[in-house]
C-alpha cells in the first residue's frame, strides 16, 4: 500500500510503498476513502522539517531540553547517534480520515466489515491507503453523511472539545481569534449553542466565510471596528469567552484576549500560539485561562486509546470517541456545515505536490482533502432518487367563482412579487392571511385587503370555503405545509423550494398518492416570462442536442439574512437554484438525468452541469462575487445552427436564417409572476391540468438537491429514476 511520509532531517516528502498493517485485537483495519490535511498542524510540521538544524532547535525548545538531559545521562556521542537516527527516519503525516472497515479485530462488536467509519489519531488515522485504528479512536458514520464530510471528524472533535472547555451558555458573546480550519468550526459550534460569535483574523476572505457560517461580525485583530463590534454586542462589558485558534509566534492573540474579555471571563487555548501572558491585564480581570487537550478526555492515555478501556459516562461524559460521534451527528443533522471549508480535493497520488503547493502559498486553503483511488469514488456512489409519480389522482373539481385564497406567510417575496398581482385580479378573493406573528398578519390584511388575518393554520385548512393555499414561508417549512394543505384538499401554490431533502420530497409525493390530490404548483415563474416564451417560440423546434449556458449573478447577501442559515434553511442554491434548473429543462423540453457540481473555495460560486436524455447539456454558473452593476441573469441556447439569447429579461434575440431582436421593454423586468398566477388560477377555476406537470416539479427538485450531493462527493450525481 502507499503512505505519505516525511524525512524530518532533510524535509523530503514522499509517497512510499509500505506493508499493509496487521489487524490487531481491539481495533479495525480501515481502507481510506478521504483523509483531511490539517493546514495548521501538518503544515507547521512540514515547514519545520525544511529548517536548518538551528531553526529546528529554535522551533522545538521542548525537544532541545530532552536532548540536553540525554547528554547529561548518556554522553554526547550516544545522544548524537540517537538524535541523528531519529531525525533521519521517515515519519507519518495525517490524523483525520474516513474509510471503510476491511477487517475487524478480536473484541470489536459495534462495527462490522463494510461499515463506514471516521478515524482519529496521529499514529492511526494517517494519510495511507490502509490504517489499523483502535476501538476508541474510530466511530461509525451516521447514515447519509458523505465520506468527505466525515473526514472532518477529528478536527471537529478538537474544535468541540475547545468549546466544551469554554463552558458557553445561551446568550453569551464569544470571540474566536484565528479563523483557520479549527476557528471556522468553533464559530459554527458556538453559533449552534446559542452564542453570538465575533471572529478575528487578518484575512478578509476568512472573515467573510465565518460570517456566512454564523458569526455576528468579523474583522482584522488590529482594526478598531473589531473592538466596536465587541462593545456593541456586549454593552461595553467585553466577551464572555475568548477561543485562541491562532498559531504562530506572535503574542498579539493573548494580548487581544485580555483587552476584549470581560471581568472574570474565560480564555481557552485551542491552537498553538505564543502564550506570554501580560500579567497585569490577566490579573486585574482575574481571567480564567484554560487549555483544551486535543480531541477530549482519553487523549494521550494509552489505556484508553490503545487498550480500549472506556471512561464511565457517569464520570466522564465526553471522551474522545464520544466527541467524535457527537461532531459527526452535528454535521449529519446540518447544525455544522463543513462543505464551505473545502478549498481543494486532491488525488492521493498527488499528495507530495499538494503539500508543496500549500507550503509555497500557491494553494490558499482552509481545508484540503485527499481522495483515495477507486474506493473513494465507489464508496461515495452519488445518486439522488427522483420519486416516481404514480399516484392515485382524484378528479379535479372546478372552484367556484371567485377563487377564495389563503396565504400562509407574508414576507418580502409574498408582499412584493405575488400579492400586488393578486390584489387587483378579477375572480380572486383574498380570504385569509396566516402568519406566526399577529402584527405581520394585520399588516398584510390592511395593505392587500384580506378578509381575515389569523395565526391559526389549522382553522384555515379546515375552512371548506378556501379553494387555494399559497405557502410563502421560510424554506424549512415548505414541504410540511404543502403536505398539510394537500391533505386538506386544497390547491397549493408553494414558493421554491418544494423540499430541502430527498425525504421531504418523497413525503410530498406520498401525500399526493395518499390523498389523490395532485393540485400542486411550485413558484418556478421564469418559464412563464413573456419575453422568454416569445424567444422560445421564434427559436422553434430542434432536432439535435443543445448546449445551454445560464449565468446567474446572484450577488452577496446582506449580513444577517436568513438565507445564510444553511443548517436549517438549506444552502442558498437549494433555495433559489430550482428557478434556473426548471428554466433550462423547460427550454430543452426534458428533465435532467445527471448533475455535476463544483465550486470555488467556500462554495461562493457554483458551476452546475446538467445532462439530458438526448445528450443536451445545461451549465448554470451561480456566482455571488460578481459586480453589482452587471445583469443578474443572462442565458444562451445553441442548437441546430441557431442561437437564443436572453439578457436579464430586458431584451432577447434569436439568430438563425433570420435574426430577431426584441424591443427593449419600457417598464420593469417581467419574470413571469403575473402569467404564472394566471395559469394557476385558470387550472384551479376550471379543474384543468396544473401549469407544470407534477413529474417535472419532482425532477427539478431532485436535481436541485443533487447539487449539494455533488459538491459533497466531488463526482457526478445520477438522478435515479429520471424520465
Amino acid at each position: 500500500m502507499k503512505q505519505v511520509v516525511q524525512n524530518y532531517k532533510s524535509g523530503e516528502l514522499a509517497v512510499l510503498d509500505v506493508p499493509v498493517p496487521g489487524c490487531k485485537p481491539g481495533g479495525v483495519l480501515v481502507r481510506s476513502v478521504y483523509s483531511l490535511i490539517s493546514t495548521g498542524t501538518e503544515l507547521m510540521k512540514v515547514s519545520e522539517a525544511g529548517m536548518s538544524m538551528v531553526g529546528k532547535a529554535r522551533s522545538r525548545p521542548d525537544q532541545v531540553a530532552k536532548v540536553m538531559q540525554s547528554v547529561a545521562t548518556n554522553g554526547v556521542p550516544a545522544t548524537y547517534r540517537k538524535v541523528m537516527g531519529k531525525l533521519d527516519s521517515y515519519t507519518p503525516l495525517g490524523y483525520s480520515l474516513c474509510g471503510v472497515v476491511e477487517q475487524v479485530g478480536a473484541g470489536i462488536d459495534d462495527v462490522a466489515v463494510g461499515d463506514l467509519v471516521a478515524c482519529a489519531g496521529n499514529e492511526h488515522a494517517l494519510h495511507a491507503e490502509m490504517n489499523w485504528v483502535p476501538k476508541n479512536l474510530c466511530t461509525p458514520v451516521p447514515e447519509g453523511l458523505a465520506p468527505r464530510d466525515a473526514a472532518f471528524g477529528t478536527v471537529g472533535s478538537i474544535a468541540l472539545q475547545g468549546v466544551r472547555r469554554g463552558e458557553p451558555q445561551l446568550g453569551d458573546v464569544a470571540l474566536v481569534i484565528g479563523l483557520g480550519l479549527i476557528g471556522q468550526l468553533v464559530v459554527q459550534l458556538l453559533a449552534a449553542s446559542g452564542v453570538r460569535v465575533i471572529g478575528a483574523d487578518p484575512d478578509p476572505e476568512r472573515c467573510r466565510l465565518a460570517e456566512r457560517l454564523g458569526a455576528a461580525a468579523c474583522g482584522d485583530p488590529s482594526s478598531p471596528a473589531l473592538e466596536t463590534a465587541v462593545a456593541e454586542l456586549t454593552g461595553g462589558h467585553g466577551v464572555d469567552q475568548v477561543y485562541l485558534a491562532a498559531g504562530g509566534g506572535s503574542n498579539e492573540p493573548v494580548e487581544l484576549a485580555a483587552r476584549l474579555c470581560r471581568d472574570r471571563g474565560r480564555v481557552v487555548d485551542i491552537g498553538k500560539c505564543r502564550l506570554d501572558l501580560p500579567w497585569n491585564a490577566y490579573y486585574e480581570k482575574e481571567l480564567d485561562v484554560r487549555f483544551s487537550r486535543s480531541y477530549g478526555p482519553g487523549r494521550y492515555d494509552p489505556e484508553y486509546e490503545l487498550e480500549g478501556r472506556d471512561y464511565p459516562i457517569g464520570y466522564v461524559r465526553w471522551t474522545e470517541r464520544r466527541n467524535l460521534a457527537c461532531f459527526l451527528d452535528l454535521v449529519a443533522r446540518g447544525r455544522v456545515d463543513v462543505a464551505p471549508l473545502v478549498s481543494h480535493i486532491a488525488d492521493f497520488d498527488d499528495a507530495v505536490k499538494t503539500y508543496e503547493r500549500l507550503k509555497d502559498g500557491d494553494l490558499k486553503a482552509v481545508a484540503v482533502l485527499f481522495r483515495y483511488p477507486g474506493q473513494a469514488v465507489e464508496t461515495a456512489a452519488p445518486s439522488v432518487t427522483v420519486p416516481a409519480v404514480n399516484a392515485r389522482r382524484s378528479p379535479a373539481r372546478a372552484a367556484t367563482a371567485p377563487v377564495r385564497v389563503a396565504f400562509v406567510g407574508a414576507g418580502n417575496y409574498a408582499t412584493s412579487m405575488l400579492l400586488p398581482h393578486l390584489a387587483r385580479r378579477d375572480g380572486v378573493t383574498l380570504s385569509t392571511v396566516v402568519t406566526t406573528t399577529a402584527l405581520s398578519a394585520a399588516n398584510a390584511r390592511r395593505k392587500f385587503g384580506f378578509a381575515e388575518a389569523t395565526t391559526d393554520l389549522d382553522a384555515v385548512l379546515g375552512d371548506k370555503s378556501i379553494d387555494a393555499v399559497f405557502v410563502v414561508t421560510r424554506h424549512s417549512s415548505h414541504a410540511e405545509l404543502t403536505r398539510k394543505a394537500l391533505l386538506a384538499g386544497k390547491s397549493v401554490f408553494v414558493e421554491k423550494p418544494l423540499a430541502l431533502t430527498e425525504d421531504e420530497l418523497t413525503g410530498v409525493l406520498a401525500t399526493v398518492e395518499e390523498s389523490g390530490n395532485d393540485r400542486l404548483q411550485v413558484g418556478f415563474n421564469r418559464r412563464f416570462a413573456p419575453l422568454l416564451r416569445e424567444a422560445r417560440q421564434r427559436f422553434g423546434a430542434r432536432s439535435g442536442p443543445a448546449n445551454l449556458r445560464y449565468l446567474v449573478n446572484a450577488g452577496r447577501l446582506q449580513h444577517g439574512s436568513w438565507y445564510l442559515r444553511q443548517g436549517t434553511e438549506g444552502s442558498r442554491f437549494a433555495g433559489e437554484g430550482g428557478h434556473f434548473i426548471d428554466t433550462a429543462s423547460w427550454l430543452l423540453g426534458a428533465d435532467p438525468v445527471s448533475v455535476y457540481a463544483t465550486a470555488t473555495p467556500g462554495n461562493e460560486d457554483l458551476q452546475v452541469v446538467l445532462r439530458y436524455p438526448d445528450g443536451s447539456t445545461a451549465t448554470i454558473s451561480y456566482v455571488t462575487t460578481g459586480p453589482a452593476g452587471f445583469p443578474k441573469e443572462t442565458l444562451d441556447l445553441v442548437a441546430d445552427g441557431r442561437a437564443l439569447r436572453l439578457d436579464d429579461f430586458v431584451r432577447a434575440s434569436v439568430y438563425g436564417r433570420k435574426r430577431w431582436v426584441s424591443s427593449r421593454l419600457p417598464k420593469a423586468r417581467d419574470k413571469g409572476q403575473n402569467a404564472e398566477l394566471a395559469a394557476f388560477f385558470r387550472a384551479v377555476r376550471t379543474g384543468g391540468p396544473m401549469p407544470v406537470p407534477l413529474e417535472s416539479l419532482a425532477a427539478t427538485t431532485a436535481a436541485t438537491l443533487a447539487v449539494q450531493s455533488g459538491l459533497a462527493s466531488g463526482a457526478p450525481v445520477t438522478l435515479a429514476g429520471a424520465r
